[in-house]
């Protein structure tokens, strides 16, 4: 952990997060570490379990430290015993979103070079279309409960397959089983291999103004300076061994990651996971029994739970921390989880660049309608369009150092120098306000960027792929209000077939977006608002939807 050297704190950083795994193994063993769908595993159990993971791939495969492994899995048990396992043998850790479509898996396994790739059965069939236009030559494919006792096993994994047909038909010609490989894997021991801080942990996707998703290259360092700054800003709340946290955020995504991943389980506290936290019911029957006392969502997340006469019967009178993240937080929602829970909810705010968190509301000094303080060895600025620092309380654009800054996008050095300067500056693209006492506020994305129930949505990507579609001519995509999902996607087309309809292009998104980023509203125009020199200002279309919706 972190130390205060004549009052002041010192980020404990020079370590490795599988040097962090190994203080956890030995401080914390007997310990709960994670739940899903009923069964528990201790960190005795991730160690030997994740040890025989790490043992098949250096045994078992061609995989050598420093490759690229893919792990595309909702929030099971399977995942964090794949991630350290992986760290454990050296490898690099690609997060790949379940809900992709085919063309967004290809992309992504082929630009990060990825050679393995860890996918749940029920998810199989789609990265299974793209596999041999890519790297991957080693696939570990799991059934969701094959971490669990035999008899719980056989009847959880045979009511998915065969009662609910959740697990479509799909063929790897390299695949292997999770349980052979776990099985191959018990054969001996793995073989410890020595990362250094500055090494790559993880290379994180987000996509970015050009509408093609990048690899933010996170370091240990990285990684284990972030869980220091978040430890050290909820220290006096957090019971370490003790809590018992609720993790309905995707494990795939940089918060959920680090939070319960490295952080949470650096000091040996319980992890719920929750495959599926649209599943409400489900989401209830998972905390019934558990005494929660922490408890990390979003806005969407929060508004459907408070709704929920099932979770609203809950007990949470153990309840401490709630932290709010991945899109702005609710005046309404913030209400009325206080009023059903007793807390209030903190909200933060950070970036895939920046392991994610940069600030956050401090427990008990809480401001609404603010992302809080910046985390230890966090620096702020805000400048204008020159590059000028600005005062307190004035807008401008948001930009963080520190050592939770990324070392930049894989193999993109022109999009790196576009965002981070050479004196570790990050240029976040969101406008935002720090006052005078020291509360961020962010008040506007100077990116077109699109927030759906959390979810970042770039419209050019949308607008890449629906200009495709050979009757249309242009398409604009912008973010509407919607009181369900935070933002919705508005999409504005000019076609050359008046027969094609809006269900057309929806159809067209569907297969080649994921779910959350097809349009959900599509309206048909002769032309598009464009600059002089042709670009289409989508700002413009904005602008006309607020007066419209006024």
């Amino acid at each position: 952990m972190s130390d205060r050297v004549g009052g002041e704190f010192v980020l404990n950083n020079n370590r490795t997060v599988t040097e962090v795994l190994d203080e956890t193994f030995r401080e914390y063993a007997d310990n709960a570490a994670f739940t899903c769908l009923g069964h528990t595993l201790s960190y005795a159990e991730l160690d030997r379990l994740s040890a025989q993971f790490a043992h098949f791939l250096q045994n078992c495969t061609d995989l050598k430290p420093g490759d690229r492994i893919a792990l595309q899995m909702p929030n099971i048990l399977q995942y964090p015993v794949a991630l350290y396992g992986a760290l454990r043998a050296g490898l690099v850790i690609v997060n790949t979103n379940p809900l992709y479509t085919a063309r967004e898996i290809k992309h992504q396994l082929n630009d990060s070079g990825a050679k393995a790739l860890v996918v749940l059965a029920n998810i199989a069939d789609t990265a299974a279309k793209v596999i041999a236009d890519t790297p991957v030559k080693e696939v570990i494919v799991t059934e969701i409960a094959d971490l669990h006792p035999p008899l719980k096993r056989v009847l959880i994994n045979t009511a998915v397959k065969y009662l609910k047909k959740m697990v479509p038909s799909f063929s790897y010609p390299n695949q292997i089983t999770w349980r052979t490989a776990m099985r191959l894997g018990a054969s001996g021991q793995f073989q410890a291999v020595a990362r250094a801080p500055e090494d790559i942990l993880a290379l994180q996707y987000t996509g970015g103004t050009t509408g093609v998703a990048k690899g933010a290259m996170l370091t240990h360092r990285n990684l284990v300076s972030n869980m220091e700054q978040v430890l050290l800003h909820v220290e006096e709340t957090l019971n370490k061994g003790a809590d018992v946290f609720v993790a309905p955020l995707p494990l795939y995504h940089i918060y959920a990651f680090n939070l319960h991943c490295v952080g949470l389980a650096s000091v040996g506290c319980h992890s719920i996971l929750i495959p599926n936290p649209r599943d409400i019911p489900s989401v209830v029957k998972a905390l019934r029994g558990h005494r929660i006392t922490g408890f990390v969502g979003l806005n969407t997340l929060f508004n459907a739970l408070v709704r929920d006469p099932g979770f609203r019967d809950l007990d949470f009178s153990a309840l401490r921390i709630t932290s709010s993240g991945g899109m702005a937080l609710t005046e309404d929602a913030a209400s009325k989880w206080k009023e059903v829970t007793g807390i209030e909810p903190s909200e933060g705010y950070g970036l895939t660049e920046t392991s994610p968190t940069v600030s956050s509301n401090p427990p008990g000094a809480i401001q609404r309608g603010t992302v809080g303080t910046p985390l230890p060895e966090t620096e702020l600025k805000i400048i204008d369009e020159q590059g000028r620092t600005l005062p307190a309380g004035e807008a401008g654009e948001l930009c963080v150092r520190g050592p939770q800054v990324m070392k930049g996008y894989w193999q993109r050095p022109e999009a790196t120098a576009e965002i981070l300067d050479g004196e570790g500056w990050l240029k976040t693209g969101d406008m935002a306000v720090l006052q005078e006492d020291g509360y961020l506020r962010i008040v506007d994305r100077k990116k077109d960027m699109i927030i759906v129930s959390g979810f970042n949505v770039y419209p050019n990507e949308i607008e890449d792929v629906v200009c495709q579609h050979p009757a249309v001519l242009e398409a604009a995509a912008i973010g509407v209000a919607d009181e369900k999902s935070g933002e919705a996607v508005k999409l504005f087309v000019v076609v050359s077939d008046s027969a094609v309809t809006a269900e057309t292009i929806r159809d067209y998104c569907r297969e080649n977006l994921t779910a959350y980023k097809v349009p959900r509203f599509i309206e048909f125009s002769d032309d598009l608002p464009k600059s002089n020199v042709g670009k289409i200002l989508r700002r413009e279309l904005k602008e006309k939807e607020t007066s419209a919706a006024a």
